[in-house]
């Protein structure tokens, strides 16, 4: 019995390193108590004020520990949450834009964006969607995949999304 009682409390202990908790176990091996291990990454919502309120069930950006993770955007129109006029370049203009103000509520900005991903809906304007996004990546852009996609939300014609890291 012994030995099923140490490898328990092994098994428990290694199960507990890997996802970040650490646990305290009693002399007969039963778990006491669970506590946050320093390294386990809080969570944090990140919504800007300046930011379109679509009513939809996602938050645009979350924190875990020094990584962000942002949600796909469209080209909305932070006051109206209407897609912008004039295609995909100023969709993707205001993508960015939008974007950027998660990054910045977040403490950071497009420097620290490590992988894009882009989903156009025609690549025919895809040289279109290149020259916008190279105003806001100029030099040293981020990883990156951009998608051709059946249709986009609203019939936008590009939806980002990002993950930057402090």
């Amino acid at each position: 019995m012994r030995r099923f009682t140490v490898t328990c409390v092994l098994l428990v202990s290694a199960t507990a390193a890997l996802v970040g908790t650490s646990w305290r176990a009693s002399a007969a091996g039963q778990q006491v108590s669970h506590q946050p291990s320093p390294t386990q990454a809080t969570r944090r919502v990140v919504r800007p004020d300046k930011f379109p309120n679509t009513g939809l069930p996602y938050s645009p950006g979350i924190l875990a520990g020094d990584t962000l993770y942002l949600s796909g955007q469209l080209g909305r129109d932070p006051a109206t949450a209407t897609l912008v006029p004039g295609g995909i370049d100023a969709e993707a203009r205001q993508a960015l834009v939008n974007l950027g103000e998660v990054l910045k509520e977040a403490g950071m900005d497009f420097r620290n964006v490590v992988s894009v991903t882009a989903f156009i809906s025609d690549f025919k304007e895809f040289q279109k969607f290149n020259a916008v996004y190279r105003e806001f990546f100029p030099i040293d852009p981020p990883a990156r995949a951009t998608v051709q996609v059946a249709g986009l939300n609203l019939g936008a014609a590009v939806e980002i999304q990002m993950i930057a890291v402090r």
